[in-house]
């Protein structure tokens, strides 16, 4: 919903250790929630939400069919340890499944301990390694 971006903003703030350019972050979001293949998903307690999870289904070739990847997942501190990651998993999972997905994947940052270990507990696999290079983009 586009009246959570300023919440969900903040947690990828705190996801990624830095302030994200806000302007870039409003124009990706609203682009996002127009496409019927990117999910946004909030978890919520009465006036406040306190966790989110983001799920991109794409059709790929080394795979003959749709995949979902889970791209951000984060839930507010002072509510961990009480069931939401799962629960916000268990909804992406079942929302894969209904998309008829062969494949739900995640990546996270080697540095993430904690998050690595969270996503084993559910069930995820190590089976392949991320490489990235920056790229700078070419000003138009």
């Amino acid at each position: 919903m586009l009246t959570d971006a300023p919440v969900v903003y903040d947690f990828l703030c705190v996801l990624e250790e830095m302030a994200l350019d806000t302007t870039a972050f409003q124009a990706v979001y609203e682009r996002n929630l127009a496409n019927p293949f990117i999910y946004y998903l909030v978890a919520e307690l009465p006036g406040e939400v306190i966790g989110f999870v983001s799920c991109h289904v794409q059709f790929l070739l080394h795979h003959c069919g749709k995949v979902g990847e889970i791209q951000e997942l984060f839930v507010h501190p002072d509510y961990r340890q009480r069931g939401i990651g799962h629960d916000l998993v268990a909804t992406v999972q079942f929302l894969a499944s209904q998309e008829n997905c062969i494949n739900l994947e995640v990546t996270t940052n080697q540095k993430r301990q904690d998050t690595i270990r969270f996503y084993e507990r559910e069930s995820f696999r190590s089976s392949h390694y991320k490489l990235v290079k920056p790229i700078k983009p070419i000003s138009s």
